[in-house]
């Protein structure tokens, strides 16, 4: 049997440790600070290879997934082919940031004391879940998905790790990767259900999905209610080091961004508030925000200018290296300075990235959003998109099971009730790139 619409059940709670993670001795199963728990895999599996460790195998199984190399189909922030400059600028795709945070995530974690493979693994599934068109694909689908529990990138993440994608199959049907439980743990941003945040019960983010309760909740049975675990906190810190500093960088290379604007004020002031309406706390004073960016400014290698040159490049270049270094560097002495100098892992700290590094960081999201999501054909091209995802919805809907692609075919099949079917239809949809899911759109619709 293909599918199913629901986990197969874990059997390993009487399994022998080296069952469990496929390994010879107590050692290689729970390497430093890490327990057994922590290397545990929802279904038992001997390992082929013996000698390395359970978080290798994790850190291989995302590298080769699919689901990663769909991802280089995925637009980040500026669309390949849309840059409008004379020269290919190469702008980065959801495939090139997952691999450039895992990078970032892979050295602040080992300098804290975090397995690297683990850390590199959960930043490789950070945004495998992210539907075609980024955000905004993920907000369409919300609404297609309302009424069988809405739709929402991370908790697709997890569902996509422990269902979707192909690779350890039981009797009941699919695991997915069927990686272990700190790795799952680590690759949860959000580690609470639809609506079960800690005290902000209406949150539209969230980790898992209602029929994925049961691997979520088996994630998390070791874990402290909605805490977020050390190497999810590296994961996040990482991914918004990687996004904020090469969105401004892929946005200089496009043209959006003229750095010489942000010496004036209404242009400043304007950055501030887009900063305070979407990446820091609401009561942010703009002039917290005004320092930060005078101190990137400050900076001998911040890029004051930039046309296209091969010097310019690199410049461009080296300051994108000295944002990451500047970012992580501080996140790994503030929390050296609170926790010592020991292993960090899992809940025995918590990442302390100083306020000031914050809205740093926070200042280059919004230049990035400013200039470059905020451009007017940006939001021509976003609500095509929507329309796009909207109305291959309705017509995978109208058409299901047929359109539906064999392996998703097979779960709409075995499915039980109207919303179960739903899901897959939103899974199908999920799984598609930009391009495919305009190919597939118009193969539906006879719209070219």
């Amino acid at each position: 049997m293909e599918g199913t619409a629901r986990h197969p059940r874990p059997h390993e709670a009487t399994a022998p440790l080296d069952q469990k993670a496929g390994y010879a001795d107590e050692e290689t199963a729970h390497p430093g600070a890490y327990d057994p728990t922590s290397v545990e895999r929802w279904v038992p599996e001997p390992d082929k290879r013996p000698g390395r460790t359970a978080f290798q195998r994790d850190r291989a199984r995302v590298l080769h997934s699919a689901a990663l190399r769909r991802l280089a189909g995925k637009t980040q922030v500026v669309t390949p082919g849309t840059h409008g400059q004379a020269w290919d600028a190469s702008p980065r795709t959801r495939l090139t940031h997952s691999l450039e945070c895992a990078q970032v995530g892979r050295e602040l974690g080992a300098a804290l004391g975090c397995d690297p493979d683990l850390v590199e693994a959960a930043c490789l599934s950070h945004d495998l879940g992210h539907p075609p068109f980024g955000h905004n694909g993920e907000q369409a689908l919300n609404e297609f998905a309302d009424d069988c529990g809405g739709f929402e990138g991370n908790a697709q993440s997890l569902r996509l790790l422990t269902r979707i994608e192909p690779k350890r199959f039981t009797r009941e049907g699919s695991v997915g990767l069927n990686l272990t439980r700190a790795t799952l743990d680590a690759a949860t941003k959000y580690p609470w259900p639809r609506g079960s945040r800690p005290g902000e019960p209406d949150s539209p983010k969230f980790g898992a999905y209602e029929d994925d309760r049961p691997v979520f909740d088996w994630v998390r049975a070791t874990a402290p209610a909605g805490r977020i675990c050390f190497e999810a906190q590296v994961m996040d810190w990482s991914d918004d080091v990687a996004y904020s500093v090469h969105d401004v960088e892929d946005g200089l290379h496009a043209g959006h961004i003229d750095p010489n604007c942000l010496h004036a004020e209404p242009e400043r002031t304007a950055v501030f508030e887009v900063a305070v309406g979407r990446y820091v706390p609401a009561d942010t004073d703009p002039a917290e925000l005004a320092a930060a960016l005078d101190r990137l400014q400050d900076q001998e290698w911040w890029p004051h200018g930039y046309d296209g040159t091969a010097r310019a490049q690199a410049r461009l270049k080296d300051a994108t290296s000295q944002l990451i270094g500047r970012f992580c560097l501080a996140a790994e002495t503030a929390t050296r300075a609170a926790h010592g100098t020991g292993r960090l892992t899992r809940y025995g700290a918590e990442l302390v990235v100083p306020r000031a590094t914050r809205m740093e960081c926070a200042v280059l999201k919004a230049v990035a959003d400013r200039y470059v999501m905020q451009r007017a054909e940006q939001e021509r091209l976003r609500a095509d998109q929507r329309i796009v995802v909207a109305e291959l919805a309705e017509a995978l809907t109208a058409r299901a099971p047929d359109g539906l692609e064999p392996q998703f075919r097979a779960l709409f099949d075995a499915a039980d009730g109207d919303h179960a079917r739903k899901r897959v239809i939103v899974d199908q949809i999920a799984s598609l790139t930009d391009a495919t899911a305009r190919s597939f759109h118009a193969r539906l619709t006879g719209h070219m």
